[in-house]
């Protein structure tokens, strides 16, 4: 069976997980947007802990397995869809089923969650910084990163950096080819995607969790991006979206 059967295969039992969806997703998201911060304090809440994981075996330490592998590629599709490359995070999740599949206690499974959680926010910080080569720029990245639910303004970049507004947008745009404001939109829109599919917020929702001036400013400019409304897009599904 090729990896890409074999995962999707495992998304199909989606459904059987019982645990609460918002809070779900606010950790998935977190990984996509390499928020290794953030993912970290949400694995403070042991794995094998969370509230309302289905029974999926009478078996404890299967029934941890399953659900291991149900997050597993729940994390590798998100990682992908955000630009990670297919072979590496399917070679990635697949080293993790792996290694959970071998373990013995429910507590190592765990552990092992929160390893690969960290493993691929880091992955994904790292590819949204491949190619940029400055200390002032990259920090400026991993602050953008790290607050994607807030209003972030040029002064708050300033004050990080240490650098002028005109001096750090003069830098920023030289290296990455966009303003910081197209590439705070970019990762602003790209995680509303995610939110789109694998939530069930309303578009309002979305738009007040990653601080949208309003909804009615976040369907324009997700139009303008994408070709399509968010509730189009939510609809359609991730395999019909194409870029403007």
């Amino acid at each position: 069976m090729d990896k890409n059967r074999k995962h999707i295969s495992i998304v199909k039992y989606l459904p059987i997980i019982h645990a609460p969806y918002i809070p779900e997703m606010d950790f998935y998201m977190a990984i996509r947007s390499g928020d290794i911060r953030k993912v970290k304090r949400l694995c403070r809440e042991p794995f094998h802990e969370k509230k309302g994981l289905g029974v999926l075996s009478d078996n404890n330490l299967q029934n941890m397995k399953y659900h291991f592998c149900i997050s597993a590629a729940l994390i590798a599709r998100v990682c992908i869809e955000g630009g990670l490359p297919l072979s590496v995070s399917y070679g990635m999740s697949d080293y993790y089923i792996k290694a959970a599949d071998a373990s013995r206690d429910i507590m190592e499974i765990s552990e092992l969650h929160d390893e690969m959680a960290v493993a691929y926010a880091s992955r994904m910080r790292k590819l949204y910084k491949e190619q940029i080569f400055s200390r002032p720029v990259t920090e400026c990245i991993e602050y953008i990163l790290e607050h994607l639910d807030t209003r972030i303004k040029m002064e708050d970049l300033s004050k990080y950096t240490g650098l002028t507004s005109s001096y750090l947008s003069r830098l920023f745009k030289k290296e990455t080819r966009q303003t910081v404001t197209d590439y705070i939109l970019d990762r602003k829109l790209e995680t509303s995607c995610n939110m789109l599919v694998y939530s069930t917020y309303p578009v309002n929702r979305i738009a007040d969790t990653l601080a949208f001036p309003s909804a009615g400013y976040y369907c324009r400019v997700f139009k303008e991006r994408y070709n399509m409304t968010p509730s189009q897009y939510r609809k359609q599904g991730p395999s019909t979206f194409r870029m403007r």
